[in-house]
């Protein structure tokens, strides 16, 4: 079907007429409602499904399986209050991935925005209006100034008229088209009208396969896929440990309910349940800083995608460019000075229309004073030019014109229209779109005054960004639907360097992995459709780098779903924003570079915590588990159990306020650091509290019921200090200091679990002496531990030192560095579908 399409856009009128069966006269309504059901109806579909269902889908990974059991055997053993709280964390994280999960529906809603609602259709021999999604291939409609093209057409008239398709290509200046040229979906029409055929509706347009590719774009972030391996991790400790716990209590002869509840608090020990919670509002948190930079986050998980982003593919219009024409430069005519060149020009524009050519001629001349404009004569697609009549002060008569070169030098003499030939060429080279002034006086011949070259400026912070980017580890490529011409010049300008690849190179039928490869040795792309944005992110995806793509057209939603940190652009359509993580609320690449920094320090808070909250569970786990098999003894109760959740977990929330230092370098998970780290940190914890329950029984000679409560008041003080020991990775003391919010929220939490455990809330009081034994205790063992991390992260090498970075690197060919890809845990890659034509390159237009 697809292959079909494509042959309709290109193949010549006569050709398309026959294969659709149809004619300039149009459809009868027989056979209109025939190949409505052969076709179907001219709209993007869409799947819809069960809101239910999918929330459901969220309660089968490994972490909600954890946090089921609990729940389910706290239900078994009567545990109300411990089951009211792990349902609700069980809630609470289902419900911040479901709210996260619409971004393909709400791109297509809005792609289906852009789309008209009714066209002027020609069956039985009279004009009617039809609802748009009654249209179908072998239709005549007629399409107007200001009209929605309402599907994907071949115009049939010889007139010329001109049609916007910035929503579609991200360029920002009108382009021309006549008998047999495509018109798009979507594309918005500036000049004239013209009867068209219908050759392609519904999935089958430029539209349908860009909504397409919205669905069926995406990648699993790096944070689900931690959480997946945390998961994955903590399982299976908690099945070995837990089957061990219950079998040897089942052979001591233990009541069957006792036994229940010891799997209850092993259980409960070995899920961190609040462990998506907390790196969620810690992102949500982050989320908040962000907008701050003006970069609003829609995609939660997109806040570490940034920092982990170590190539970022820019689009030209507006992010590099100012997005507006100036006269860039100028060839003048011998005799000519160039204010008489500017100034013909300018009387030649005229400011009211708001055309962007005539607005950048006349920001770069002055209107002549003693000159008055007598007639004008606006740009028309057929003349390509405009005309103005103008008289001096002593009333003298002349002419000028401005506008395409080969329009306007056909209006002079065989010597003028070479050179500026040859100016035109030059200043093609450098992708500047050139417009042609001339002059008569009188009844003496037309003669060409010179040539400006008109293009849109770099954004003064674009050179500037872009080194910044690049210190940080982040390469730059540039995505444009521009000629290569224009892509080459803008990219040299801002530091980018000129190897600009065609896009349609893309369509070659190349093997993959040289495709890949040449991809990623490109300094950009351009004269790009949405298939090649969409297949350049998956390809450079396939060579391990994390994408972030920019853009604000429709023509840019497929890849920005699918980019890893997908960036709608200030002023982005509807279906961009849709399709983005984030919307930035200012122009230019600066807000990028600033939100990647600001993500990096979030990364850095989210691994701390990580770290802390997998310690602490293995901590936990190892205590009771050995404790029970060991010993037969509870050294802490299921309340206990969740009362460290609660206060440990809640105020840990403040780390989303800590101070950190970004790195450097692209940030990624490195589990292998992690997990070491945490792993020796919670053995370490094991050990030292068996120590301080050896201590308790024989020297203090404590009952249980008081052991338990020196236990858990261990466990709380020193499970919060682990925090700072974690929080850095040289000594605890390193710069920068913890945030004032996060040492507030440990002690106050401490503070009241300190009264707890004196005063016996839900446990046997201890008393003031033995809580003070217990700090000095764990501020000893906290010092230990701080050396003992250091230690451990020079023993696990630069790896582990750089636990949060990756390098990058843009040069050409470097392969990934290992275990890259396996971290990114994407989708597999799916086959694009095959683009649209490409237009052809878009004409030096001038417009009056």
């Amino acid at each position: 079907m697809v292959e079909a399409v494509q042959h309709l856009a290109v193949a010549a009128l006569p050709e398309v007429l026959a294969e659709l069966d149809a004619t300039a006269d149009g459809l009868t309504s027989a056979q209109a409602r025939e190949r409505l059901t052969r076709y179907g109806p001219n709209e993007i579909p869409e799947k819809h499904r069960n809101p239910l269902v999918v929330f459901l889908g969220y309660f089968w990974a490994p972490i909600p399986w954890m946090i089921e059991v609990a729940l389910a055997l706290s239900l078994a053993a009567r545990h109300w209050a411990d089951a009211v709280i792990i349902a609700a964390l069980l809630l609470m994280n289902g419900l911040v991935a479901f709210v996260e999960e619409h971004q393909a529906a709400g791109a297509v809603a809005a792609l289906k925005q852009r789309l008209a609602a009714s066209a002027r259709a020609l069956r039985d021999g009279v004009w009617t209006t039809v609802g748009v999604r009654e249209l179908v291939p072998g239709d005549v409609v007629r399409v107007r100034l200001g009209d929605v093209v309402p599907a994907d057409l071949r115009i049939l008239d010889d007139a010329t008229i001109e049609v916007d398709q910035s929503a579609l290509t991200g360029e920002s200046l009108a382009v021309s088209r006549r008998r047999g040229d495509t018109l798009f979906s979507g594309s918005v029409l500036q000049r004239g009208e013209a009867d068209a055929l219908v050759y392609a509706t519904g999935a089958s347009s430029y539209f349908g396969r860009t909504a397409a590719l919205v669905e069926t774009a995406g990648s699993v972030s790096h944070f689900q896929r931690a959480v997946v391996r945390i998961g994955n991790y903590l399982i299976g400790f908690a099945a070995i440990l837990v089957t061990v716990s219950v079998a040897a209590s089942l052979i001591r002869g233990n009541p069957v309910l006792q036994t229940l509840e010891f799997a209850l608090v092993v259980t409960i020990a070995s899920v961190p349940v609040a462990l998506p919670a907390v790196l969620s509002v810690t992102m949500a948190v982050g989320a908040r800083q962000l907008a701050r930079q003006q970069a609003v986050v829609t995609h939660l998980p997109a806040v570490e995608e940034l920092g982990g982003m170590d190539l970022l593919c820019s689009d030209k219009t507006g992010t590099l460019t100012q997005n507006r024409l100036e006269v860039a430069a100028r060839w003048t005519a011998p005799g000519v000075s160039p204010e008489d060149l500017l100034g013909a020009a300018a009387l030649a524009s005229r400011p009211e229309d708001g055309d962007p050519i005539d607005l950048a001629v006349l920001a770069a001349a002055q209107m002549p004073a003693h000159l008055r404009v007598d007639g004008f004569t606006p740009f028309d697609p057929i003349s390509k030019r405009t005309e103005a009549v103008v008289r001096d002060q002593d009333g003298r008569v002349f002419r000028v014109s401005k506008g395409a070169p080969q329009a306007v030098t056909a209006l002079c003499a065989a010597e003028g229209p070479a050179e500026a030939g040859a100016a035109v060429d030059r200043f093609a080279t450098r992708g500047y779109r050139s417009l042609a002034v001339a002059r008569v006086d009188g009844d003496a011949g037309w003669r060409v005054l010179g040539v400006l070259a008109l293009a849109d400026p770099p954004r003064e912070d674009s050179a500037a960004t872009i080194a910044e980017a690049e210190k940080l580890g982040v390469a730059v490529k540039m995505v444009t639907g521009d000629q290569v011409a224009i892509g080459r010049e803008i990219a040299r300008r801002v530091g980018l360097g000129d190897h600009i690849l065609d896009a349609a190179a893309l369509d070659a039928g190349a093997d993959e992995r040289e495709l890949a490869r040449t991809i990623d040795e490109a300094d950009g792309f351009a004269q790009v459709f949405p298939e090649h944005k969409f297949r350049i992110v998956e390809l450079l995806q396939s060579r391990g780098h994390i994408v972030g793509m920019t853009g604000d057209g429709v023509n840019d939603a497929p890849a920005l779903k699918q980019a890893d940190a997908g960036i709608a652009v200030a002023a982005a359509t509807d279906a961009a924003r849709a399709a983005a993580d984030v919307v930035l609320l200012a122009p230019g690449l600066s807000v990028i570079v600033s939100a990647i920094r600001q993500a990096r320090e979030i990364f850095v808070r989210m691994s701390n915590y990580a770290t802390y909250r997998i310690a602490e569970t293995l901590r936990v786990l190892l205590l009771i588990t050995l404790s029970i098999v060991v010993m037969n003894f509870f050294p802490v109760t299921a309340v206990m159990i969740v009362l460290l959740a609660l206060l440990n977990d809640g105020a840990i929330l403040a780390i989303a306020y800590d101070h950190v230092r970004g790195s450097a370098q692209p940030a990624a998970w490195d589990m292998r650091a992690v997990l070491t780290i945490a792993t020796v940190l919670g053995v370490l914890g094991v050990l030292e509290t068996f120590m301080l329950l050896w201590l308790a029984q024989t020297a203090f000679g404590l009952d249980h019921d008081v052991i338990r409560t020196l236990i858990y008041l261990k466990l709380s003080v020193a499970g919060h200090l682990t925090v700072f020991v974690t929080r850095t990775r040289g000594p605890f003391w390193s710069r920068p200091a913890p945030a004032p919010l996060l040492l507030a929220a440990v002690v106050g939490t401490q503070a009241l679990a300190t009264l707890i455990a004196v005063y016996g809330v839900l446990m046997t009081p201890l008393g003031w002496e033995l809580a003070g034994v217990v700090w000095a205790y764990a501020l000893l063992w906290f010092v230990v531990e701080d050396v003992v991390k250091r230690a451990t992260y020079r023993l696990i090498g630069p790896h582990g030192r750089s636990a949060c970075t990756r390098s990058s690197s843009r040069h050409a060919g470097k392969p990934p560095a290992s275990g890259r890809t396996e971290r990114r845990g994407r989708r597999p890659a799916t086959t694009a579908p095959t683009p649209p034509p490409t237009p052809e390159s878009r004409p030096s237009r001038p417009s009056g």
